[in-house]
């Protein structure tokens, strides 16, 4: 996968003009994102893909010609953003990305992967292994060597915990969900129905319902470029406050529980005047509170709706849970960087940054194809899928060229002062940098700006 070959597979999955890619200009470099898997190529292609879409929509805005777009591509930058949350400082203070019992462990039959970062993650992986709350990684590594990594993957996902097998890139090609991932495109896109245009005159509006990494990149990526993104989490699911400084650069950030009357009829007077919604449940884990898709173009016609999840909203593991480095696990792409003895690890989160550009880019395209054509229009998006593009990739030793320096900024903000990585999508006449740093979580007014 090439630069060039890897943007012309991302914009034709986004429906995109293929005329416009003369348009995208790359500054390659060779040691960006070390990796055996083309990771460098698969990150410049979709910040290059969110780019032309971003240059596409801001032209439909105005009235340019398409013909005069130009991107840039820098992968300095790129390399720099697709590590935002390593980057960051809080006052000189680096955020711990990974709790203790998020990690690998050796079973009796192999190795074994837990994600454990939130309390009611960890609280969940301690039951199912039948240990209490002071449990220490030793105790746990003890009990998981005289385990089976399968077994273990299935009792701890029955119990709302998170748990992988290491597998290898065969192994799952021969998986039911590996099987029916390999059956799906790079992400979906559906028209609903034929609602009318929507007016291009004020910000786009972003309700933001996504947590983590990929979603909150997508929605922080649509702030950039000018949307109005309001985030809203539950009160009762806790937030990594140093998660939320990486990606909560301009926007705003409520909360409201769905399942109290009047912060639901709150919460349906945002949805009434809301161009776009973008999800980051795992499948399922919405429709209770009406915010399927389809309940959702059906309260907001003319609506895009984007859904991201872990695994795909199909196949045996349709409903599960999932993260960026448990994905990298079960699909091989761990063991294609390291080995079975001794598993490795992309050089970034490149799931979760390449998918949350994604988003983003498929998000704009609905947008400029909704001001022309009308209609609602929903997106489907799963990290296993951007793993499966890149499993496809050409595999290679890591570069050796030197790592270009990271690009980095600082600034104020009510959270402190941030060193952070600057946006990497860039487009003649486009933003470069947000219009505001990332305010305190869950403390603004739930209402358009």
């Amino acid at each position: 996968m090439t630069h060039a070959v890897g943007t012309a597979a991302a914009w034709d999955a986004l429906g995109g003009d293929p005329a416009l890619l003369s348009r995208i200009s790359h500054h390659t470099h060779a040691g960006a994102l070390p990796a055996r898997l083309p990771v460098r190529e698969l990150a410049g292609a979709c910040v290059g893909a969110c780019s032309l879409a971003a240059a596409e929509f801001a032209a439909t805005r105005t009235g340019r010609p398409v013909g005069d777009i130009q991107v840039t591509v820098d992968d300095a930058t790129v390399a720099t953003a697709f590590i935002s949350e390593r980057h960051l400082l809080i006052d000189g203070r680096a955020p711990v990305n990974f709790a203790p019992l998020s990690r690998f462990w050796h079973t009796k039959d192999g190795r074994l992967r837990t994600h454990a970062n939130y309390p009611h993650h960890r609280a969940r992986l301690r039951a199912a292994l039948g240990l209490g709350e002071d449990a220490t990684v030793d105790e746990v590594a003890a009990l998981l060597a005289e385990r089976s990594a399968h077994e273990v993957e299935e009792s701890v996902y029955a119990a709302g915990g998170l748990a992988v097998a290491l597998r290898t890139p065969e192994e799952w090609a021969a998986h039911p969900q590996g099987a029916a991932v390999a059956q799906h495109p790079l992400l979906e896109r559906e028209v609903l129905d034929t609602a009318a245009p929507r007016p291009t005159t004020r910000p786009v509006r972003v309700l933001d319902l996504t947590r983590v990494i990929a979603g909150p990149v997508a929605t922080r990526t649509l702030a950039l470029l000018g949307a109005d993104v309001l985030r809203v989490d539950a009160p009762q699911l806790p937030e990594d406050p140093d998660a939320h400084a990486d990606t909560g650069f301009g926007k705003r950030s409520t909360r409201l529980d769905l399942g109290d009357a009047g912060d639901r009829r709150t919460f349906e007077e945002l949805l009434s005047g809301a161009d776009v919604v973008v999800t980051g449940y795992r499948p399922g884990a919405l429709d209770r509170f009406g915010l399927s898709p389809e309940a959702l173009v059906e309260r907001r016609p003319g609506l895009v709706v984007a859904s991201l999840s872990a695994w795909g909203a199909y196949g045996p593991w349709g409903g599960r849970r999932g993260f960026d480095s448990l994905v990298q696990v079960a699909t091989g792409i761990a063991a294609v960087e390291g080995s079975a003895d001794a598993p490795g690890a992309l050089p970034a989160q490149a799931l979760d940054h390449g998918t949350g550009y994604l988003i983003a880019a498929g998000v704009l395209r609905s947008l400029t194809e909704q001001a022309r054509d009308g209609g609602s229009r929903v997106l489907r998006y799963a990290l296993a899928q951007t793993a499966h593009w890149l499993l496809g990739g050409e595999r290679g030793a890591p570069a050796t060229a030197q790592a270009p320096a990271p690009v980095l900024a600082e600034t104020e903000s009510p959270v402190g002062r941030l060193r952070y990585a600057p946006p990497p999508v860039s487009f003649a006449g486009g933003p470069t940098d947000w219009a505001r740093p990332p305010g305190l979580w869950g403390t603004d007014a739930p209402e358009w700006a």
